[in-house]
C-alpha cells in the first residue's frame, strides 16, 4: 500500500540525504540477490521540474527484475499508482568513467537505440511528492519495457524523433526527443556526469532510459500501452486485469 511522504523524515530539500536513501536501498536489493543494469533518469520535463520547484533532472537504478518482456503481460498492481511514458533507452558497449562526459565519448560508447517505455509508479500515496520523495523512491521507477529492434545512433536523428503513445488504439501522449533536456543524448551527459560527481560511472551493458518524450499517462487494469518513435519502431505494455503481488 502507499505510504505517506517521507520528505518530514529528511533535512528540508537535502537531495543528497535522498541518493543516500536511495543507495541504501540498493545496497539492500543487491544483496538480496537483485542485478544492477543501468539507470533511469526522471525529471527531463521543465514542467514537472517546476511543478516540483527543481531546475535539475534526477536519477534511478534499473534492476533486472524490473525488465519486462515487449508486450508480456504486467499484473496489475506490481506497480503501485502506475503511469506509462514513452522514452529512448541507449545500451552501453563501453565504460563512461570520465569525471566529465563528451557527446563524442557517449557516442562511441553506445551501442544501440531502442524504444521503451517505462511503468512509473510512487510509493507516496495519491502522487504527493517534492523532489526528496522521487529521489528517495529510486526515482519513481518501477518497470520498463524495451523494443526488440537495436538502432545505431548513426541511423536515426533522435532530437526531432516523433513519438505516439496510444492506449487501446486511443492516442494519449505525443511529444519528440527534443522534449526530453533538448535531446535525449544531453540527458544522458547529464547522467554521466552527476555519477561521476558521486564516485560512479556508467558501464558497458547498461541501460540508460533517457526520459520521457510525452506526457505520462495513468495506467488502468487490461489497458495496453504501444508507443512508436520515430526511426527506433514500436514497443508495447500490456496490463493484465487482476492484481499482483504487489509492488517490487
Amino acid at each position: 500500500m502507499p505510504c505517506e511522504p517521507v520528505r518530514d523524515l529528511l533535512p528540508p530539500g537535502d537531495v543528497a540525504a535522498a541518493y543516500a536513501v536511495q543507495r541504501i536501498r540498493t545496497e539492500r536489493r543487491i544483496t538480496a540477490g537483485r542485478r544492477v543494469v543501468g539507470r533511469k533518469i526522471g525529471l527531463t520535463s521543465t514542467a514537472v521540474q517546476r511543478q516540483l520547484g527543481v531546475d535539475t533532472p534526477d536519477f534511478g537504478v534499473l534492476f533486472d527484475d524490473m525488465a519486462v518482456p515487449d508486450g508480456a503481460e504486467i499484473p496489475f498492481g506490481a506497480v503501485l499508482q502506475p503511469r506509462a511514458e514513452a522514452e529512448v533507452a541507449l545500451v552501453l558497449e563501453h565504460d563512461l568513467p570520465y569525471e566529465r562526459t563528451t557527446v563524442a565519448d557517449l557516442i562511441r560508447a553506445t551501442a544501440f537505440a531502442l524504444p521503451a517505455i517505462e511503468v512509473v509508479g510512487s510509493r507516496i500515496r495519491d502522487w504527493d511528492i517534492t523532489i526528496t520523495d522521487t529521489v528517495a523512491d529510486n526515482a519513481s521507477s518501477g518497470l520498463f519495457v524495451l523494443g526488440g529492434r537495436p538502432t545505431p545512433l548513426g541511423d536515426v536523428d533522435l532530437r526531432t524523433a516523433g513519438m505516439v503513445m496510444e492506449r487501446r488504439g486511443e492516442q494519449v501522449s505525443v511529444g519528440a526527443g527534443a522534449a526530453c533536456l533538448g535531446h535525449p543524448l544531453t540527458a544522458a551527459l547529464w547522467l554521466a556526469d552527476a555519477l561521476a560527481a558521486q564516485g560512479d560511472h556508467l558501464r558497458a551493458g547498461d541501460i540508460v532510459l533517457t526520459g520521457a518524450l510525452g506526457p505520462m499517462v495513468a495506467a488502468a487494469p487490461g489497458d495496453v500501452m504501444e508507443a512508436r518513435i520515430q526511426g527506433l519502431g514500436t514497443v508495447r505494455a500490456a496490463f493484465g486485469s487482476r492484481a499482483g503481488d504487489g509492488a517490487p
